[in-house]
């Protein structure tokens, strides 16, 4: 394929994509994200095993580039996760006034 065929594909790759996320409701938006993060670590481990066997420096540096922004993305997308089912832990509940510890504005003079 030559470069203007390439590039056609990917800009219609970034329009159908955009197209298809954008009709995601918000509901459903932080589990597909963390999902697609976890398969993103099978693309990081892909991105190692072609580090081993590409020649040349230039390749080497874009490859080692494109690890960390996997790795990048691997562990936020794991963040996001941790942190949208914290939302769904019941809450400690708080103790009443009463059994709190006075203030200093509270406390007797």
């Amino acid at each position: 394929m030559d470069l203007l065929t390439e590039f056609t594909i990917l800009v219609l790759a970034a329009f159908v994509g955009f197209e298809v996320i954008s009709k995601v409701p918000n509901t459903l938006h932080t589990p597909l994200m963390s999902a697609t993060n976890a398969i993103h670590g099978i693309v990081l481990l892909g991105g190692i095993l072609v580090i081993g066997a590409s020649h040349g420096a230039f390749n080497k540096i874009i490859l080692v580039i494109a690890v960390a922004f996997g790795t990048i993305n691997v562990i936020g997308g794991f963040l996001v996760t941790d942190r949208m089912l914290e939302m769904f832990k019941p809450r400690k509940p708080r103790k009443p006034k009463s059994e709190e510890a006075p203030t200093s504005e509270e406390a007797p003079t």
